[in-house]
């Protein structure tokens, strides 16, 4: 691809970002950070998930240098993210350990440790609410005084604060296959190039780095029929996930001794799909196989879709797009595809003068040069 420079440019360019700097300021309005994270969490969950930093302040500042654009403040995140020395690499989290804000299940009106709401707008009315317009920090003050003592009051003594998990039930049915534990090191994609066909571990980490919209829509094209996968979901949860450190200077520790150094927030997400396999007597059974979705904050519409194409990409399938991990993987970024479109807007002087040239010349009647 071939570009000519543009003289003159430099005095352009800082005219432009100046202008950039006018429109953020000229309506004389100032939003903080603090706002921002406690206004726009699911904005700023997915801009933690797309850039695979977990940083909820960062990505307030990121929406607010990016004025509201997710794949600017994801592109901001991601170059930050790139400038940060690794000092550890933290020990694998089992989700079994997770304080649960949030848990259902789709499969099973009953579950052990009940189903949990938790926060969720999925029984609201999407109705715009034209009483926010005129908000009351008093009145706010004093719904939120009355909603803890309520919460207070109900609270059993013996809540729990762990829950098994759905499908280990069912596994102790038989009904699902177990795995031994695989303690192999896990791909790192932020490391190294993805490669084809890619490891599971390099899939799901580009799955959950995926952008929310890409990850949801391709997931959606997999039910509507481009895929052969149609789960069920048996087990969604949002809550905290501990994270620890072992010692970089001494050999082999117990668990005990790791070093705690804060949580993070996820939506897990486990759906059962149903799947024919031969058994032993070489006969056709139905059997289910789990596809996993996991991201930062609570996002479950993207933890489910990405649990969908994890099965999708378990079965790779010609016929179908979604069961093509390239189609699939190299698709979904959110930088490398913004960045990819946003070229087009760069100088294409010679590779266009070229094409007219051969237009002119085919229209006096000469012959192109192009096969």
């Amino acid at each position: 691809m071939g570009y000519v420079a543009v003289k003159g440019g430099t005095k352009a360019i800082d005219a432009s970002i100046e202008r950039l700097t006018f429109e953020r300021l000229k309506n004389q309005e100032i939003i903080e950070i603090e706002t921002i994270m406690a206004t726009m969490k699911s904005l700023i969950d997915q801009i933690m998930s797309e850039s695979s930093l977990y940083s909820p302040y960062l990505a307030a500042l990121a929406i607010k240098q990016a004025e509201g654009s997710m794949e600017e403040a994801v592109f901001l995140m991601r170059a930050h993210r790139s400038t940060l020395p690794r000092l550890y690499y933290s020990q694998a989290v089992e989700s079994e350990t997770m304080l649960v804000e949030r848990r259902i299940s789709a499969s099973f009106k009953d579950i052990p440790g009940g189903q949990i709401l938790g926060a969720t707008k999925d029984y609201t009315h999407r109705l715009l609410d034209f009483e926010l317009l005129e908000e009351d920090p008093a009145e706010n003050e004093a719904w939120l005084s009355n909603y803890q003592k309520a919460s207070e009051a109900v609270k059993a003594s013996d809540e729990l604060e762990f829950f098994p998990k759905v499908v280990d039930y069912l596994r102790e049915e038989g009904l699902f296959e177990n795995y031994e534990r695989d303690n192999t090191d896990p791909v790192d994609i932020t490391k190294q190039s993805i490669a084809f066909p890619a490891s599971r571990s390099a899939r799901l980490q580009v799955l959950t780095r995926g952008q929310t919209g890409a990850v949801t829509a391709l997931g959606y094209a997999s039910l509507r029929g481009y895929g052969q996968v149609h789960p069920t979901v048996g087990e969604v949860r949002v809550g905290s996930l501990p994270i620890y450190v072992a010692h970089p200077n001494e050999g082999e520790q117990d668990e005990e001794d790791a070093f705690y150094i804060g949580e993070i927030q996820v939506t897990e997400v486990e759906s059962f799909v149903p799947v024919t396999k031969k058994n032993d007597a070489n006969e056709q059974e139905l059997e289910f196989e789990i596809g996993y979705g996991i991201c930062y904050g609570q996002n479950e519409t993207k933890a489910i879709a990405m649990s969908i194409l994890d099965q999708c990409l378990e079965h790779p399938e010609s016929s179908f797009p979604t069961h093509d991990e390239e189609f699939v993987l190299l698709h979904i970024d959110s930088v490398e595809a913004t960045g990819f479109i946003s070229h087009l807007k760069l100088p294409h002087y010679v590779t266009f003068q070229s094409k007219l040239d051969s237009i002119r010349n085919v229209k006096k009647g000469g012959h192109t040069d192009e096969n």
